[in-house]
């Protein structure tokens, strides 16, 4: 078989969009997010006991068999449609899996079961102004609660993580959603750079630069995969990144993925206001300069 695929990231990064699209390929079975602790019909036998689940060989007893069921295509009974598709493929099926919930799970995963890993980035104003949009507030006591990653990955935001945790925890007054977007986007930012420079063979990919030139990004990444990249898929690209479609949609209709791609990108613009993007860029400022520079926080023509 092929070696799966994960397309994980920050949330709210484009991660549904690419990889539908990566499915296209007939040869590729979609499997939509086993570590959301939330899916109401759940791709994986084993719920993580938090968001964003650091799995290593360390915790490793409780998620071997079950991803190697989803790896095998052996979803749980609720999702026999999608196995029954897995017979009918030809070929040998290749599984996608959809999840950036799944980030810090993410070597562990490449070096147990071989996935190719595609890294998907946000602009910290676009996710912040994302979170703020649909008043996504984050318990931090997931991090803190979880030792392996608090002593590896958190790096210089343990205390931050910690001191956050234990005020939410007591009930006390926190953070609004946009300093808690700050940290969090610092926290998971920081942990996908450190992935660049251990896992060299991964692909990572600014959802700015995806939006701007989506046919150019989206072929280059079919290349890099090793999936077909087709006139059907070519047109379905154009389709879900055309200027003729809304660059905003209803909160509802969160996951919809056809959108005008090169306006959307810019659409913090309009949510933040300026004392809030300040905010965001000064408090993000020492991870953000590692994926974007000074022209990335203005719009081309806005001076």
């Amino acid at each position: 078989m092929a070696p799966p695929i994960l397309v994980t990231g920050s949330h709210r990064s484009g991660t549904t969009w690419v990889g539908r699209t990566l499915a296209l390929d007939p040869r590729v079975v979609y499997v939509h997010e086993p570590f959301n602790l939330d899916a109401r019909k759940p791709t994986m036998r084993v719920r993580p006991a938090h968001w964003f689940e650091h799995v290593t060989r360390e915790n490793e007893s409780a998620f071997l068999e079950p991803v190697a069921e989803v790896v095998r295509g052996e979803f749980p009974p609720r999702k026999r449609g999608v196995a029954s598709r897995l017979l009918e493929t030809v070929q040998a099926p290749r599984v996608l899996v959809k999840d950036p919930i799944a980030l810090l799970a993410a070597p562990w995963l490449a070096d147990r079961f071989g996935f190719d890993v595609v890294v998907m980035i946000r602009h910290p104003a676009a996710f912040a102004s994302s979170l703020q949009r649909l008043d996504w507030r984050f318990d931090f006591g997931n991090l803190a609660e979880q030792p392996r990653f608090m002593r590896g990955l958190a790096g210089p935001y343990e205390a931050e993580i910690r001191a956050l945790a234990a005020r939410q925890r007591l009930g006390q007054r926190e953070p609004d959603v946009i300093d808690q977007s700050i940290l969090l986007w610092n926290v998971l930012h920081h942990v996908m750079d450190g992935y660049r420079d251990g896992h060299p063979d991964w692909t990572f990919l600014r959802l700015e630069d995806l939006s701007d030139t989506p046919a150019e990004h989206f072929r280059r990444l079919f290349a890099t995969l090793g999936l077909r990249w087709t006139g059907k898929v070519a047109r379905a690209v154009e389709q879900g990144s055309s200027e003729d479609a809304p660059a905003e949609v209803a909160v509802e209709d969160r996951n919809v993925t056809v959108r005008n791609s090169r306006q959307a990108r810019w659409s913090w613009l309009g949510r933040l206001s300026p004392e809030d993007v300040s905010r965001v860029r000064e408090g993000t400022s020492e991870v953000a300069a590692r994926f974007y520079t000074d022209e990335d926080w203005v719009a081309s023509g806005s001076g």
